[in-house]
């Protein structure tokens, strides 16, 4: 069965997509919540690389990432997780990464894996748009979406920041780094309106989304992205938690 591409999937709108650090708390547990994710109706699932200096990420996030890393996880590691993945699911991926991991390993050889793999789509946040240029030539080569992030204070530069995007653009609802919050401004919306103006790929809101009445503020977007919100279900559950999560990605989807 061939994964459909990212856009496809999200087009129709009320999109959800699920965040997991690979690797978290283990290996074989990592690909059962992966699977657990896309069964429950996650329409596309971010597998988050565990680096050592992550700048947008809080603290949830940060202790997957060392729980990954004391677990052994390593990007060749990361691809075999992947290739165990796809032997049960053909959920679209996305890899959520930062440029250095990807620069150590070649630009050319990890996108070469993800074409293998068929991951779809890569996010790297700290990756200046100025610089991608490289990058986004090899994306295109591969066929992958390099997917681009815009946050509240993007402005002036939007036009330039969507004309490289494919996939979906992240649209980051907060300032600061992730986590799950309790109340989130609207002015994501305007965001969004100002992206519909260059561009009709579908946009995906994300950061701090953590329970259904926060879906439903962002109904002008084609999907919600819930990160920290699932990895502290695992954090809780570390080895039991398929039922936990199931149910949590029902809830958010059936919003």
């Amino acid at each position: 069965m061939t994964v459909k591409r990212i856009e496809d999937v999200l087009k129709s709108g009320k999109g959800f997509i699920g965040f997991t650090v690979a690797g978290d708390p283990d290996f074989n547990k990592s690909v059962d919540y992966i699977v657990t994710l896309a069964e429950a109706g996650a329409d596309v699932v971010e597998i988050g690389i565990a680096f050592s200096d992550p700048s947008a990420d809080g603290p949830t996030i940060m202790q997957a990432d060392l729980r990954a890393a004391q677990s052994g996880s390593t990007t060749e590691k990361i691809f075999s997780l992947v290739e165990a993945v796809r032997q049960r699911t053909q959920v679209p991926l996305a890899f959520l990464t930062y440029t250095n991991p990807v620069y150590k390993y070649g630009y050319e050889a990890f996108l070469t894996k993800m074409q293998a793999l068929d991951v779809q789509g890569i996010i790297m946040p700290d990756m200046p748009l100025e610089e991608q240029s490289e990058f986004v030539t090899l994306a295109e080569k591969y066929d992958r979406s390099f997917i681009q992030l815009v946050t509240l204070k993007s402005g002036e530069r939007i036009p330039d920041i969507v004309k490289r995007a494919s996939g979906f653009i992240y649209v980051v609802s907060s300032l600061g780094i992730t986590g799950a919050r309790h109340k989130i401004t609207t002015a994501a919306s305007e965001v969004i309106r100002q992206i519909r103006r260059y561009t009709d790929i579908p946009t995906a809101v994300g950061f701090g989304i953590s329970q259904p009445e926060q879906v439903a503020q962002f109904h002008d977007s084609e999907a919600v992205i819930v990160g920290s919100a699932i990895v502290k279900i695992i954090e809780q559950h570390p080895y039991d938690a398929e039922q936990p999560l199931f149910d949590f990605v029902k809830r958010m989807k059936n919003t």
